[in-house]
């Protein structure tokens, strides 16, 4: 990562470069990410870095509105057969991939069957898929086995691994290697040969990208209508390094502004400071459970009467409780499936010597935790703080590695034991949408193919299936509240709270969308 000195030297060349007018019309969107881009294969990561650059880069087959409604992206016709078991999606005339090839059902075949195996929804919707083919250039063919309604949701849900399409020879790469090249038919291309891991990104607009003909209707739908020619993103060293490039105009956009800092930024009276996702951020605790003292779900139970949400908050978000929440179960507060299930784990009086007992009956002998702690983002070092605290107090042999958040992104992925370089328990989060069903992969519990930290549950995974084949709403919602209670049992992880992070940017950029960074719409003023 970029120190002081080097992110400002890069600022001073980003701004200078001879290439670029310095007028306002054509200058650069300078942004300063949660943390350095690493990875940006968006099919195998669940990291919001590459999901805020594979949405820049790629596109997909339907698009999410404001109101979490499915809309028809890369597609100008959908037709639905054979009493809901045959789907027809035929792709718009005139899409191309950066390479200026033309984007066939022969490449989305392809890209679906990767992304399917990496993603929770997309292992759901393929289990129940007899057929999918290209039946000529522009038409992808889903024959189901049986009615379902959540084809339109698995393709178009803003969640992680992205369902992004992309040529048939890079799809074919497999799924859990990274692709070799950025070839999407998004609204930007990735300068590959301008990316610097650690330090800078950048994207160019596609100028053969034609968005959609209706107004973007929020989130992913409609019209995705670049201003920008040219999009730097640029790793900052420290939170006390971006607050002075905003300060003093040097950069645009700050995602992830500390809330200590928010004072001294609306103090320069250029900035806009708001909240701009309001279905928040969820912390979360991830045990490995492929290796001792985390493989034992005995263990992991007894760790939920430790957790003390307000604490985890407050360390994260200050006093303020208008920007979190504590009292947060699995699902995502105020969706529809958020539900109260089992909730006495987390909300009953705490008590460190009854967790204490708890962890030795279950049969804990000493073994050494392993705490991946992060220094940046600021929130998952807060969280960290805490949960070492947390687990001290509870007599666990705990090793805290602190690390850069590209470095723990690595390690998180490493199944062996402590000491062959594995890890025992990392913070995380989840945006809200990630967290609204049962379907995403955050409550993917196939052991090894799942998500970092491999629960095996077959109970959540059977009541995740039949959330997915739930005739109405007021089904689904039992089975959440059932799921809920399992993941007490088997605790695929532990909630410690959700808050709501405010966005900082100059008052010269306009049109900054709700939810998480998206470039498109965004236009000096």
């Amino acid at each position: 990562m970029l120190n002081r000195r080097q992110f400002t030297a890069s600022v001073a060349a980003a701004l200078a470069a001879p290439s670029i007018s310095r007028a306002a019309s054509v200058a650069p969107l300078k942004f300063i990410p949660q943390s350095d881009l690493t990875i940006i294969d968006p099919h195998i990561t669940t990291v919001y870095t590459a999901r805020n650059h594979g949405y820049m880069v790629f596109d997909t087959l339907f698009g999410m509105d404001s109101n979490y409604r499915m809309q028809p992206q890369m597609l100008d016709r959908v037709d639905v057969e054979d009493d809901g078991k045959r789907w027809k999606l035929r792709l718009r005339e005139g899409l191309l991939w950066h390479d200026g090839e033309k984007v066939t059902a022969r490449d989305c075949v392809a890209s679906l069957r990767r992304w399917g195996v990496r993603d929770g929804v997309g292992s759901l919707l393929m289990a129940r898929t007899d057929e999918l083919s290209a039946i000529d250039d522009r038409t992808i063919q889903f024959r189901l086995k049986h009615a379902s309604q959540i084809l339109p949701y698995a393709l178009g849900k803003i969640s992680t691994p992205m369902c992004a399409m992309m040529p048939e020879r890079l799809a074919n790469t497999d799924p859990f290697k990274p692709i070799p090249e950025m070839i999407g038919s998004g609204p930007v291309r990735f300068k590959a040969d301008e990316w610097v891991s650690g330090a800078r990104a950048v994207y160019t607009k596609f100028e053969r990208y034609h968005p959609r003909a209706e107004a973007n209707t929020g989130w992913t739908a409609g019209g995705k209508v670049v201003h920008f020619e040219r999009v730097e993103w640029l790793t900052s060293p420290d939170d006390g390094t971006s607050a002075s490039a905003m300060q003093a105009g040097e950069m645009d956009w700050w995602e992830l502004p500390t809330p200590d800092l928010l004072p001294l930024l609306r103090k320069t009276g250029k900035m806009r400071i708001e909240i701009k996702d309001r279905n928040g951020t969820l912390g979360l605790m991830k045990l490995n459970n492929l290796q001792a003292p985390f493989d034992k779900a005995a263990i992991r139970r007894a760790l939920l009467g430790a957790v003390d949400q307000k604490e985890y908050m407050t360390a994260v978000a200050g006093e303020d409780p208008q920007m979190w929440r504590a009292g947060v179960g699995i699902f995502t507060p105020g969706t529809e499936m958020a539900n109260d299930a089992g909730m006495e784990v987390l909300n009953s009086p705490r008590d460190m010597e009854k967790v204490k007992a708890a962890i030795k009956d279950a049969g804990y002998n000493n073994e050494k935790v392993v705490l991946l702690s992060p220094g940046e983002p600021y929130y998952r070092k807060a969280m960290s703080d805490v949960g070492a605290a947390m687990m001290q107090a509870a007599g666990l042999n705990l090793e805290i590695q602190s690390m850069d958040w590209g470095t723990a992104i690595v390690r998180r992925e490493i199944k062996k034991p402590v000491d062959q370089g594995g890890w025992s328990v990392v913070f995380t989060t989840a945006n809200g949408l990630d967290m609204q069903t049962p379907l995403l992969h955050f409550l993917r519990t196939t052991g090894e193919k799942a998500w970092f930290g491999w629960t095996n549950s077959p109970k959540i995974e059977e009541l995740r299936g039949a959330w997915a084949d739930a005739p109405d709403v007021a089904t689904q919602k039992k089975l959440a509240a059932e799921i809920q209670r399992q993941c007490w049992i088997d605790v695929p992880h532990l909630p410690v709270g959700v808050w709501y992070q405010p966005m900082a940017w100059q008052k010269s950029v306009d049109g900054i969308p709700d939810g998480f960074p998206l470039f498109w719409g965004a236009k000096r003023v």
